[in-house]
């Protein structure tokens, strides 16, 4: 089990009783949004209307390819894995991270809508890096 260290993904790996297995990966953080963070799309659009995160990044922030480079490393940690592995991250950066297993650009991160809590599962068919679920709703136990 890998988490990232802030406290939503620890909360939700805890929540999911894994947490005593979990080991922190500060590269399985949210995207940094700089300056953005904290601000709305429509806000940044003010002022920069055809803005989006997976296209422009975040001044004062990282990229989307900086983001990609992050979500490599988790993957490569992960082939050096034998088994299987659940990841406790956040949206923006596990959807680039699901765009890096299918060998695309982070910016194709856009194409995977992701929900709070819900379950993924990226693995293979044969030797073929597949998506075996996306987006799968999960309840977990109240707290």
């Amino acid at each position: 089990m890998l988490t990232s260290p802030l406290a939503r993904a620890r909360t939700t790996c805890q929540l999911a009783g894994y947490e005593s297995a979990a080991q922190g990966d500060v590269d399985l953080q949210e995207w940094d949004y700089g300056a953005y963070e904290g601000m709305t799309t429509r806000e940044i659009r003010i002022e920069h209307p055809a803005w989006t995160i997976w296209t422009d990044g975040a001044p004062l922030g990282e990229s989307p390819t900086e983001v990609g480079r992050r979500a490599d490393r988790v993957l490569a940690r992960l082939q050096a894995i034998d088994g299987d592995v659940a990841l406790f991250a956040h949206g923006h950066l596990l959807r680039v991270l699901a765009a890096r297993w299918l060998g695309l650009r982070p910016s194709a991160g856009a194409l995977f809508a992701l929900d709070t809590a819900s379950l993924s599962v990226l693995g293979y068919e044969r030797e073929q890096r597949v998506v075996h679920h996306w987006n799968e709703i999960c309840h977990l136990p109240e707290a």
